[in-house]
């Protein structure tokens, strides 16, 4: 690899705050908040919006959507179809 040209690559601790789950992995995102692991030294971390703890794949569950109202929202916006 060229030298001076690639981003820094060190430990980050990725966050799901809704699963309540952490793991420290190396990458390239940076961030200017910190926290503190579990081996006492400060990373910095990044709060991510859903992983492996919270993706319904991996948990198998389900969300529930309201698809009635995304019917009716459809219907209103492009009329009903017509029975055959």
């Amino acid at each position: 690899m060229k030298p001076g040209i690639h981003p820094a690559y060190g430990p980050v601790v990725f966050r799901d705050r809704a699963a309540g789950f952490a793991f420290l992995t190396r990458s390239t995102m940076t961030s200017d908040r910190t926290v503190e692991w579990e081996d006492g030294n400060t990373y910095p971390v990044v709060d991510v919006e859903i992983s492996s703890a919270s993706h319904p794949f991996y948990t198998g569950t389900a969300r529930v959507l309201d698809t009635a109202g995304r019917v009716e929202r459809f219907e209103r916006r492009y009329g009903r179809r017509e029975a055959r």
